[in-house]
């Protein structure tokens, strides 16, 4: 048997050991510290706010979040690609950036980028997108209006419907937007896949009011249609 004063002394060289382990464990939880580094690898980057609130994800295409509403997070229908996903001061989606593009088996060439702005709770109010596929190359600023409900609703009649066949999936959709009202386009200003521009205006309903094209062997025009499509005004040039 160890002396008493020998295991006294054990003891206060342990607990000695312990506060101090305690103290410098503490201060690396509570200082903040800097990183310098030449080189990263990683597949997801989670920025957040002192108080845990996401900001901003940086993933590639197999870590990409889905949608993200007030810090939860519901699947995402088509998101399949790397790029950098922004949220608001409450942790819901507020816009993004991506990026992606392959050749497929056949040798077909496909490329695409897009940045957008979202409303809150709810889609891209401003997108900007470039694509190329199968038929053609494409590139588009466009400006949409939605409704004031949240996106939230959407979603969750897509979860709830989600096992239905497709046409029925698609016959509830359009009876979700009849009711309460989707996304509206209002103006496009792109190049077509067949290789003319336009700048088209629509009213907010959605109906097509003012095309000015420029078409692919280089003939401008400007038309104004009413709410049904008909042309009632047309600028052409004269042969």
């Amino acid at each position: 048997m160890k002396p008493i004063g020998q295991r006294v002394l054990m003891i206060y060289a342990g607990v000695l050991t312990a506060v101090f382990a305690v103290t410098v464990l503490s201060g690396f939880a509570h200082e903040p510290r800097k990183m310098s580094l030449d080189e990263l690898d990683v597949h997801r980057i989670n920025v957040r706010e002192p108080d845990g609130t996401l900001r901003l994800v940086i993933s590639d295409a197999a870590t990409a979040p889905g949608i993200v509403i007030k810090g939860k997070e519901y699947p995402h229908p088509n998101r399949k690609a790397a790029g950098m996903i922004f949220y608001n001061d409450e942790g819901s989606e507020n816009g993004g950036l991506v990026f992606g593009g392959e050749k497929d088996k056949d040798g077909t060439k496909e490329s695409h980028g897009h940045l957008s702005f979202d409303a809150y709770e709810q889609d891209q109010t401003m997108a900007l997108d470039s694509h190329q596929e199968k038929d053609g190359r494409y590139t588009k600023l466009q400006f949409n209006d939605y409704p004031d409900y949240s996106i939230l609703e959407e979603i969750q009649l897509m979860a709830a419907i989600k096992d239905l066949p497709k046409n029925q999936q698609g016959a509830r959709m359009k009876a979700f937007f009849a009711e309460r009202g989707g996304p509206t386009r209002r103006m496009m200003l792109g190049r077509n896949t067949d290789g003319s521009v336009q700048l088209a205006m629509n009213d907010p309903q959605g109906h097509p009011r003012i095309v000015m094209k420029v078409a692919k062997d280089g003939t401008p025009s400007l038309q104004m249609m009413d709410n049904t499509g008909k042309v009632t005004g047309e600028l052409v040039p004269k042969n």
